[in-house]
């Protein structure tokens, strides 16, 4: 791997006490310089665990998933020496953090722009994906290889980007719909994108989205609007 790449990982979180330590734990260190824990006005000691682990910890003001992500990526465009990429992580410990080396690599050795970790191509652990989340994905990633030519197989949160192309997406979501309208702006501004197999297990405690019926129809709702309204 590359030395001169400067790579930060964001991590997003919302009461994920039980499993933000062992998400730390297994990141890479000798590849990563900073790890950014998003404290999503979280009520337990998700931030507290966060910080005593190592990472840093940035509280953001407003709750919703893409919140998170815009706080942690406003504490980027304040460093001083910028990332070269970026790695988005959620914080339920569902993804292997080990795998960031897999995901990095194509920006690294082939000059991608967007790498997508892919539940659909890695190994998926039984009950680690819904009905509605598998189905989902699927019309989601149907309707932007019909509407945009682009071809993706999952809108997994585990992805990596090279900064200056986060930067030019101006993201805006703040809530279900980030990880669409990343893909979405990606493929209208013509990135080279790809995909790489990741693992995926059942995430520790209950899904803030998936875990219930509200949170279920509200993402797929916001993910088939922000498609539509992309266009």
């Amino acid at each position: 791997m590359d030395k001169r790449f400067i790579i930060d990982v964001v991590i997003p979180a919302y009461n994920e006490e039980k499993s933000i330590g062992l998400v730390i734990k297994d990141i890479p260190k000798h590849l990563v310089r900073h790890i950014i824990v998003c404290n999503n006005l979280s009520t337990d000691k998700t931030a507290y665990l966060a910080s005593s682990s190592g990472a840093i910890v940035v509280n953001s003001t407003k709750k919703g998933y893409g919140s998170a992500c815009l706080s942690g990526i406003q504490y980027l465009d304040e460093l001083t020496h910028l990332p070269d990429i970026v790695v988005f992580l959620d914080g339920d410990y569902s993804d292997y953090p080990e795998q960031i080396t897999d995901l990095v690599a194509p920006i690294i050795n082939d000059n991608i722009d967007l790498v997508i970790g892919s539940r659909a191509l890695g190994n998926q652990e039984s009950g680690s994906m819904t009905i509605p989340q598998i189905f989902g994905n699927w019309l989601a990633t149907t309707l932007i290889r019909f509407i945009y030519n682009y071809r993706f197989t999952d809108l997994g949160p585990f992805r990596a980007i090279r900064y200056s192309k986060l930067v030019e997406l101006k993201m805006n979501d703040q809530d279900f719909g980030w990880t669409v309208e990343m893909q979405v702006k990606a493929a209208k501004l013509n990135f080279k994108c790809t995909e790489v197999p990741v693992n995926y297990k059942r995430r520790i405690g209950v899904s803030k989205v998936s875990g219930t019926i509200k949170g279920t129809l509200m993402a797929g709702y916001k993910i088939l609007r922000t498609i539509f309204r992309l266009i």
